[in-house]
């Protein structure tokens, strides 16, 4: 049974392109066959990302899925301790790795499915501890953008002296 994506979802994908935006499903959606009962987690940063794990915590998650302008990429937390026989996996990182999709044709490749499965085995101890199937935003763009200045008070001000003084780096100034 397909478990269809809530709304918010939806509505964090339309700011792709519906070529992108499919693909994430897609890809979604394959994932969920293979864990039919893991939960994801969404979060809307600068990628929209589904984090798919079997207990609450995130630390457990066996596969993440980016989106990106030309491409969305399947990731494995611990990517870099997999077999990786068809050589797939990218990045280089100390433990992550991820699986490049361009088109919803490069779903099809039959070893898609059994990285996920290889994800899944890792993380058996977190899916001993029982299945949740639950879909969570943990954080939206809609929500209060946070200042990124800390304002005039972590400022020091320069005096009108200060101002004409050129600064300076290390030791005195040559003239």
């Amino acid at each position: 049974m397909k478990r269809p994506p809530i709304p918010q979802l939806l509505g964090f994908l339309a700011a792709y392109d519906p070529a992108i935006a499919d693909l994430a499903l897609a890809l979604r959606q394959i994932v969920l066959e293979e864990a039919p009962d893991a939960s994801e987690s969404i979060y809307q940063v600068y990628t929209v990302a589904i984090w798919f794990h079997f207990s609450e915590k995130m630390k457990d998650a066996f596969c993440y899925i980016t989106t990106h302008a030309r491409h969305v990429n399947l990731g494995f937390p611990r990517g870099a301790a997999m077999p990786d026989p068809h050589g797939v996996l990218q990045g280089d990182g100390k433990t992550i790795r991820h699986i490049r999709f361009a088109s919803e044709g490069d779903l099809g490749r039959p070893f898609v499915r059994r990285y996920i499965q290889a994800a899944m085995e890792q993380a058996g101890a977190a899916a001993a501890s029982g299945p949740t199937g639950k879909s969570m935003v943990k954080s939206a763009r809609d929500t209060a953008p946070r200042s990124r200045s800390r304002g005039n008070k972590s400022r020091k001000k320069r005096t009108s002296a200060a101002r004409k003084r050129p600064y300076r780096s290390f030791g005195k100034l040559r003239s």
